[in-house]
């Protein structure tokens, strides 16, 4: 796969200190032919299975294999191909499971961004994140399916008392759960500038740090470094979860 100038992308995914297999999936895609490069740009996926061993592995895999070849196939706009994509995700994840009654109850997490022309489109389901680091500011740009997510939105909790909650990794939407799937999307395109970082990370990571710090990471390393320094932080922390994270960097 080659990677075209433009940006500087590291990804990595680890196991975790507690966990005997990895149910996170990620991938980097971008066309072959530079007119579909110029019409599709680049396409990164992180997705965080659930629903035990096999499950939670077979359902990320089978998401973000969905995701990308819907994309690679799609004759629409960035932005309608992601919905699709993970339209098409929900239907495999659920086909495969009604195929294996032992894996009845598998889903993933989702979050999957595209680089275009110097705009950001993105989708998202789950507690997957997508940051945007820009200068001296993080911002998160999905909001999380779950449910102390919705404590926050009725203004129950905080955020900050919300990324402390012992029941903040109870899942209110993934993919693979329920009749349908619809995807948490950018209202508009996202303008990128050169030095911008895009950093997308299952839950592993996020809850064992503060925004603050996965912005200082990106900022003071080198894109492979970031994810590096990243994910041992994560597990210097006791790391229960698995930890996978890709940074993409706007060059």
């Amino acid at each position: 796969m080659q990677v075209r100038t433009g940006i500087e992308r590291a990804s990595l995914s680890d196991l975790g200190c507690q966990r005997d297999n990895n149910e996170d999936w990620y991938s980097y895609w971008e066309p072959e032919s530079d007119d579909q490069f110029l019409l599709k740009g680049r396409l990164a996926i992180v997705a965080d299975g659930m629903g035990g061993h096999e499950g939670g592995q077979e359902a990320s895999r089978i998401a973000v294999e969905a995701i990308e070849q819907t994309y690679a196939a799609a004759q629409s706009d960035p932005q309608a191909a992601l919905v699709d994509g993970f339209r098409a995700a929900h239907q495999r994840i659920q086909q495969y499971a009604a195929a294996h009654p032992a894996l009845v109850g598998m889903g993933t997490t989702a979050t999957a961004v595209v680089l275009l022309a110097s705009q950001l489109f993105y989708a998202h389901i789950g507690d997957s994140r997508l940051y945007l680091v820009s200068g001296s500011t993080i911002s998160r740009l999905t909001h999380d399916d779950s449910y102390v997510g919705r404590l926050v939105e009725s203004g129950v909790i905080t955020v900050e008392e919300a990324d402390k909650h012992p029941q903040r990794h109870i899942l209110t939407a993934a993919l693979g759960a329920g009749p349908e799937a619809e995807p948490e999307i950018g209202s508009a395109p996202i303008p990128l500038s050169a030095g911008d970082v895009v950093v997308v990370c299952t839950d592993g990571l996020w809850s064992l740090m503060e925004d603050e710090e996965i912005r200082q990471a990106v900022v003071q390393h080198v894109s492979l470094d970031a994810c590096r320094a990243l994910v041992e932080t994560a597990k210097r922390r006791g790391g229960p979860d698995n930890i996978t994270v890709q940074v993409l960097r706007i060059s």
